[in-house]
This record gives C-alpha cells, sequence and structure tokens, in this order.
C-alpha cells in the first residue's frame, strides 16, 4: 500500500508543483512544467480509493458521486498543503495534488513587474489574473491579497473552490470561504458577499454569467475585486468575458467592464535558463482612456494589443516586449522566448536591432513559432 504522506514529501523535497495519481500506473509529478515518474509502486484501483477515503472530506463524497469529480484542500501531518482534484476514469478514482507554497511568495520572487503593486493598491475597480491552466494564476492573487492585508486596514473577503493559500490576519485580515464546504456552491456563496463587510473581494474565478454580474457589481458599488480567467491573453479575456453575455446584454457589459477595470494581467511560465524553475512573461493592461474606447467599440476590442504596446508609461508591455527583457536580461532562453511569443518573427527582429545574437532559423522552424 502506498504511503501517501511519504509521497508527498518526496514530491516537496523535488520541488513538485503537482502530483498525479492513477490505478494502473505508479505516480508521477511534474517538475518545472515537465511530467516524470517516480520509483513507488504501480497503484491498484484499491489503493487509489483507499487514499480517497483517507483525506477526502465525508461532505464532498455526494459531489463525487454525483458528479464524477471534486476539489478540496488537504494539509499533512508535517504540514505540507495541497489542492486536492479527485475524478473517475475508466472506472476507477484518479487523484492530481497540487502543492501550495507554505510562504506566500512576493512579487519580486514570483518575477512579476512593479506595476503590480500599483494595481494591488487600487481602492476599489476590477482586477483580472489571466492565463492559461498551471500560469501560476493561484499564485499571483494570493501575493496580491498578502501585500493588501500587509499595508492596508482592509477586511478581505475570498470565495475559493477550494481555499489554497491560508491568509492570517496582518494589518487586515482575510476572511475566506470555500464552495462545497462553507456554502453548497459558488453562486450562494457569492449572493451574500458584500453583506460581510468587505472592502475587497476576491472570486476565485468567473466561471460565468452570475460571477461576473457580482463582480461588475461590486466593482461598481466601490469594492475592489480580483478575480481570475483562464485566457491566453488580455484581448482574450476581454473578449471572454463579453462574449458569455447573449447579444442583447453585451452592450452594458461592456459599459460596465470598461468602466470598472482597473487593470488585466496575463501570465505565460518559461523556464529559466538556470534551471532553478519557471518564470513569468506577463503582459499587463492598465485602464486608461484609450483601452475603455477600445472596449467599448466591439470592432476595436482586437486593438487592445496595440493600446498595451504603446502604453510603457502607465506601466504595460505586451507578452513580446516582456519576453524581450526575459532573454535580454539571461533569464530565457531564445528558443523558448519565440515559441512563447504573440508575434515569433517581429521579437526575433526586435532582438536583432537590439544586438542580441539570434541565430540563423530554417523557414521550417521559423514557421513553427
Amino acid at each position: 500500500m502506498l504511503d501517501l504522506n511519504e509521497l508527498l514529501r518526496h514530491a516537496a523535497d523535488r520541488r513538485a508543483s503537482d502530483v498525479h495519481l492513477s490505478a494502473g500506473c505508479r505516480p508521477w509529478l511534474r517538475l518545472d512544467g515537465e511530467v516524470a515518474s517516480t520509483p513507488f509502486e504501480v497503484l491498484e484501483p484499491t489503493d487509489t480509493e483507499h487514499i480517497v477515503r483517507s483525506i477526502m472530506p465525508p461532505e464532498r463524497a455526494e459531489q463525487l458521486a454525483r458528479a464524477g469529480d471534486v476539489d478540496f484542500g488537504y494539509t499533512t501531518a508535517a504540514g505540507l498543503r495541497f489542492r486536492v482534484r479527485v475524478f473517475r476514469q475508466r472506472g476507477t478514482l484518479g487523484l492530481v495534488l497540487r502543492l501550495v507554497p507554505a510562504e506566500i511568495p512576493g512579487f519580486d520572487a514570483l518575477g512579476l513587474p512593479p506595476v503590480m503593486r500599483r494595481l494591488a493598491d487600487e481602492s476599489r475597480g476590477l482586477l483580472l489574473i489571466t492565463g492559461p491552466t498551471g500560469s501560476g494564476r493561484t499564485t499571483t492573487v494570493a501575493a496580491i491579497v498578502d501585500h493588501i492585508n500587509q499595508n492596508s486596514a482592509r477586511h478581505i473577503v475570498t470565495v475559493e473552490e477550494p481555499v489554497e493559500f491560508v491568509h492570517l490576519p496582518k494589518r487586515g485580515f482575510v476572511t475566506q470561504r470555500e464552495v462545497g464546504t462553507d456554502a453548497p456552491d459558488q453562486r450562494a456563496v457569492l449572493r451574500g458577499v458584500l453583506r460581510l463587510d468587505p472592502d475587497v473581494v476576491v472570486i476565485g474565478e468567473l466561471a460565468d454569467r452570475d460571477s461576473i454580474r457580482v463582480a461588475l457589481s461590486a466593482a461598481a458599488a466601490g469594492h475592489l475585486v480580483i478575480s481570475t480567467l483562464p485566457a491566453t491573453s488580455v484581448t482574450e479575456a476581454v473578449v471572454r468575458i463579453i462574449d458569455l453575455f447573449p447579444p442583447h446584454e453585451q452592450r452594458p457589459v461592456r459599459t460596465a467592464l470598461a468602466g470598472c477595470l482597473r487593470g488585466v494581467v496575463s501570465q505565460r511560465l518559461l523556464e529559466r535558463v538556470d534551471g532553478k524553475g519557471r518564470i513569468p512573461a506577463v503582459e499587463v493592461l492598465m485602464a486608461t482612456t484609450r483601452a475603455y474606447d477600445k472596449i467599448m467599440d466591439p470592432n476595436e476590442t482586437h486593438e487592445l494589443e496595440q493600446v498595451i504596446a504603446e502604453g510603457e508609461y502607465y506601466g504595460m508591455q505586451t507578452f513580446d516586449q516582456s519576453l524581450f527583457s526575459l532573454h535580454k536580461n539571461g533569464l530565457i532562453g531564445l528558443h523558448d522566448a519565440l515559441a512563447a511569443a504573440s508575434h515569433a518573427h517581429d521579437l526575433r527582429v526586435a532582438l536583432q536591432q537590439a544586438g542580441l545574437p539570434v541565430a540563423s532559423l530554417d523557414p521550417a522552424a521559423a514557421n513553427s513559432w
């Protein structure tokens, strides 16, 4: 029988971000973005079922039986904390456990741009953190919450599924409500969130129209609202929010979003050249008159990237500008920079014009970027 605590200690020692458990396989880890097998024994279906029963809160059993998957938090006796996803596959149970760092890293430790402090110090409005799955959105939000908690006497209310980072009172204090444990679903939690006397509202993810309506309403009422969205760029995030609504509702949603938006931060994680983990390339949109106009006009929303590219004075940067800086400073390799770029050819030209060595690429390789 697998000793789960031993496996999780092994994962933490190897600085894994995730642990994968599936019947018929050895446990696997995700290390710096890539999966790798472990020396532990192959798991039987009874092994994964036993692990689930031993760590899953009893109140989550019904959801697993009904929906076929469930999320919850788990803390080991040694104090390691994980976000757990349990799911059914081919009649057996599988798990993915994501390690939550014991310490909440600051903006500098995460490699985030200086403008993050300005966004975290906003008193009201909507701040969105976007990126694909595994891009560090939750950690960035935790860093923002910790910054606010340390530097201002405000009440922060979070709505999470599940709670990952635990925030203790500092200059301010944090109320953390967990969907599925403290209320049956996100809608039930959000209905009463403004009755908790919050200054800041953190919504784990804007997953549907109801959560977007609550976020826009709370931001318009004078609260700072922070949330995440699974989108690969700032422009995609804005468009996705609007497109979730039927055509007759999109104009008022555009107006509300343009009026309350304070910033959108989009992240992509890349491997560091020194082998010491990963570092984010970060695209940043700040609320300006030009950004407002582009969001309001459906024919020009796709031009937000141009606003970002020309907004360095306000702290904005495109992904390619971020990649340029990361490569210039020796933090990421050329291949990774070009592979992650929105406009690989333009980035390559910019690097050449800056006098940076750019290896010759054959046409097939260039076209793949």
